[in-house]
């Protein structure tokens, strides 16, 4: 067993769990059928983690970097497409300590004024995560901050294991999980807490295929960084540590296209008035567009991740 196993598995995540607990939502899920969206008569779970605070998951491991690590006067720093930076200003808010985030200029508008909503300092510059990365090393090495990683970080995973400790409660009989994957750290999570008990689907856009091209290459590579989807699931490469437990755990990676996940944010506002943005669509796509096909009977769960966009009228 790896390291990274043994250090982020079912009793690191309880034990993480019950630290991030009053300071997290435990997110709903909604029972449905299959027949609301035109596809078979299967069941479907929908865990809805853009209910969470800061409106995606990004929240859990936040509050575990806070928590589970000392937090110097200098404060954190973060780097991030937008939800991680909204979900790391929350959480040091909350915790009263000063944060510094750093987001590409692809950040959505909706993200970047969360961000600001909560007090952080925002940078917003380069075009990608990777160059918001870089800049936000430099300020850590410059100024002593505690840098709280997007994905690849123990404590971030452990917080978003926790979603799949509560889905475990709240959908036991599920036989499958559609998890999105930009940098790995949500199906890192997850998946060491299922540790194979279910089936654990990665979906990715295919402007922006970490994980695929990391399993194909034995180890995580850069990977073109682009779609509709960018400003959450294009980091560029998925985690060091979140490979190990994605190559043991992850049942398969399927890719969807933009349109497809145009297609799910969609379908999830006409039928169950959900305001999903692109990434938090995406695992859905993978069942709406067919590039994930469950057998009969299959019991599908869904991680619906985030919500921070504008575009709530997807009826014109």
């Amino acid at each position: 067993m790896s390291a990274t196993a043994e250090t982020i598995g079912r009793d690191s995540i309880a034990a993480t769990y019950e630290t991030i607990r009053p300071h997290i939502r435990r997110t709903p899920v909604v029972a449905t059928d299959g027949t609301a969206f035109g596809l078979e008569a299967l069941p479907l779970v929908f865990k809805l983690e853009l209910l969470q605070h800061a409106g995606s998951f990004k929240t859990r491991g936040a509050f575990a970097n806070l928590l589970l690590r000392e937090v110097p006067k200098a404060g954190i720093v973060a780097a991030s497409g937008g939800n991680h930076g909204a979900a790391a200003a929350y959480a040091a808010m909350k915790r009263g300590v000063k944060a510094k985030i750093f987001v590409p200029s692809i950040s959505s508008p909706a993200k970047i004024a969360r961000i600001r909503s909560y007090g952080a300092d925002l940078d917003v510059g380069g075009e990608r995560y990777a160059e918001a990365l870089a800049a936000s090393e430099a300020y850590r090495q410059a100024t002593g901050a505690l840098g709280v990683h997007a994905f690849d970080q123990r404590e971030t995973m452990l917080g978003t294991g926790t979603i799949g400790l509560e889905l475990d409660e709240q959908a036991r009989d599920i036989d499958t999980l559609l998890v999105a994957v930009g940098g790995g750290g949500l199906i890192g999570g997850i998946a060491a807490w299922y540790a194979g008990r279910i089936k654990v689907i990665g979906v990715e856009p295919e402007a922006a295929p970490t994980l695929t091209e990391a399993l194909a290459a034995g180890k995580p590579v850069d990977a073109p960084a682009g779609g509709i989807a960018a400003d959450s699931l294009a980091p560029k490469r998925i985690g060091e540590l979140v490979f190990p437990i994605a190559r043991q755990h992850v049942a398969r990676v399927v890719l969807v296209t933009d349109e497809a996940i145009r297609a799910a944010q969609r379908a999830l506002w006409e039928s169950l008035r959900i305001v999903a943005e692109p990434g938090g669509a995406a695992a859905f796509s993978a069942l709406l567009s067919r590039r994930y096909v469950p057998a009969a009977g299959e019991r599908v769960g869904i991680m619906v991740s985030g919500g921070n966009t504008t575009a709530v009228d997807f009826e014109r």
